[in-house]
């Protein structure tokens, strides 16, 4: 029930998500006694604040009750933004991850970590060992942003931004040009 609940619920949520100017990053509804527990998790390319995600809030909680039918009974709503241990599925995740420390995991091959710089269609350029490479998201079996204390070596950063704007290609190491 929760499932075919979910697929009714989806399309409202996402429009409400949508008309509040955030990304529908995933939705899931779940039985939790006699209610039903809506969780919604919404982003969007400059993060998501506690003022913004109340406001999807009180978005999507109207339009649940203007659609109570699909609904049909009482239902605890949960919004929120994505964790730091999001991983990165999507081309979207990759763009707003930009200049952040990720480990991938390729399907096949060994793991490593990277900056990453430009997010394209197909791939995202990440910046590994001091030498950009593409990596393939269709590639990767799991990705997750490293968490860092400091700031980013100002070499690695000038060095993605170059590659963004098509300085340099992939084989460029760093520091040389």
């Amino acid at each position: 029930m929760p499932g075919e609940l979910a697929s009714r619920l989806q399309p409202i949520v996402a429009e409400a998500v949508t008309a509040a100017g955030f990304d529908l990053d995933s939705f899931e509804v779940q039985q939790a006694g006699r209610r039903q527990l809506v969780k919604v998790v919404v982003d969007a390319d400059d993060g998501v604040g506690l003022d913004e995600v109340a406001e999807v809030s009180r978005k999507v909680s109207a339009a649940l009750d203007e659609n109570d039918h699909v609904l049909a009974s009482a239902y605890t709503l949960e919004v929120t933004s994505p964790g730091l241990d999001r991983p990165l599925t999507q081309q979207r995740h990759w763009r707003r991850a930009r200049f952040r420390l990720v480990k991938v995991t390729p399907a096949d091959g060994e793991a490593f970590i990277g900056r990453v710089g430009h997010a394209g269609e197909h791939a995202a350029r990440v910046l590994e060992g001091g030498k950009i490479r593409d990596v393939r998201y269709a590639d990767v079996a799991k990705a997750v942003v490293e968490i860092e204390f400091k700031q980013p070596p100002a070499e690695d950063l000038k060095l993605l931004e170059d590659d963004a704007s098509g300085l340099i290609t992939a084989e460029t190491e760093k520091g040389s040009k």
